[in-house]
């Protein structure tokens, strides 16, 4: 049985990131679709276990329709720097440091350009 999405329905955007929600929000708005955050439902961020992007993506829709009980839908992006082998790849959060600092990531990727004289 397919499920659908109708106008009105609610739906969870699987991300503690604003930005994120609102490039979502402006995407599913011509579909009447009533979009909340994860951390607008105070739902925490599951630990990012995959290998891929789309495998985080799957695991943080999962974990948030588990956990909210609504249909929820994730992204899951980075950085690939051919240069540096595709790295951060899917640790691009993490080079950006505990407080998800773009310009802090941004930084390491110079300094790593750097070591290699790529930059």
């Amino acid at each position: 049985m397919t499920r659908r999405l109708e106008k009105g329905t609610r739906l969870v955007v699987a991300s503690h990131n604003p930005g994120k929600l609102r490039e979502i929000a402006d995407l599913v708005r011509p579909y009447g679709l009533d979009v909340v955050s994860a951390s607008a439902l105070n739902l925490p961020e599951p630990e990012e276990t995959e290998t891929t992007f789309a495998g985080n993506a799957r695991l943080k829709a999962v974990a948030a329709a588990t956990q909210s009980g609504l249909p929820a839908l994730a992204d899951d992006s980075g950085l690939e720097v051919e240069a540096l082998h595709g790295e951060p790849g899917i640790y691009s959060a993490r080079w950006a440091g505990p407080g998800k600092d773009f310009g802090f990531a941004m930084k390491r990727v110079a300094e790593e350009l750097g070591k290699i004289g790529a930059w």
